[in-house]
């Protein structure tokens, strides 16, 4: 259903450093790189960071987050690593995370000017976390 995502940034250099880090577990790529914008994809450009200099961090209250899909529990819990260590800082471990209709295993994080950030894959009722 949607094409592309982009989240705002206060410092370009500071964010894309963080998602270049962040986002390779999951096959993610800079592929684009522009005065005020960076693309991240596989393929193409499907995450987008934009240069928002003026922008005040993101409210952990806003409700607001991109989630993004791993093959793996291996790559969900190497996302949460390698954000972490980029910066970003934990708004929920990883951990399967039962639902009604389906078992995931996530993990979520808020990049360094609080846009919150998760990577997701599903598991099979049989599948052990």
């Amino acid at each position: 259903m949607l094409d592309h995502v982009s989240v705002g940034v206060a410092d370009l250099e500071r964010a894309a450093r963080f998602y270049e880090a962040a986002l390779a577990p999951l096959g993610l790529t800079k592929l684009i790189a522009r005065p005020a914008t960076v693309g991240f994809g596989k393929s193409y450009p499907e995450f987008w960071i934009n240069l928002r200099p003026n922008m005040t961090r993101v409210s952990p209250d806003s409700g607001t987050h991109i989630c993004l899909r791993a093959k793996t529990t291996v790559e969900v819990e190497a996302f949460y690593a390698a954000a972490l260590g980029a910066g970003g800082t934990d708004d929920g471990p990883p951990g399967v995370r039962p639902h009604d209709r389906v078992r995931y295993f996530a993990a979520f994080v808020a990049d360094p000017d609080g846009n919150r950030i998760e990577a997701v894959t599903f598991l099979k009722d049989d599948q052990p976390a």
